[in-house]
């Protein structure tokens, strides 16, 4: 059975925001052991990595209030 793929539509703000999240998480210690999958992490990986490469703003320097204006516009909360 071949593969089908998913294509999943975020906005800037939503992607940047995500990937803000990802990057904070992986390796924690609550989030390692939340997600034992191997399978899951293959997921993972794979989204972290796509947002990586379509974010040139993650290299701004301005990206903390980049990404503060961002959360603002999707309505979430303040994060330091």
């Amino acid at each position: 059975m071949a593969e089908d793929s998913v294509t999943i539509t975020l906005t800037g703000d939503q992607a940047l925001v995500l990937s803000d999240w990802l990057e904070r998480m992986k390796g924690s210690a609550a989030f390692d052991s939340l997600v034992g999958d191997r399978a899951v992490w293959s997921a993972l990986h794979r989204i972290s990595g796509t947002l990586d490469k379509s974010l040139v703003t993650i290299f701004a320097p301005d990206y903390a209030e980049r990404l503060q204006a961002a959360r603002q516009r999707i309505g979430g909360a303040d994060e330091d």
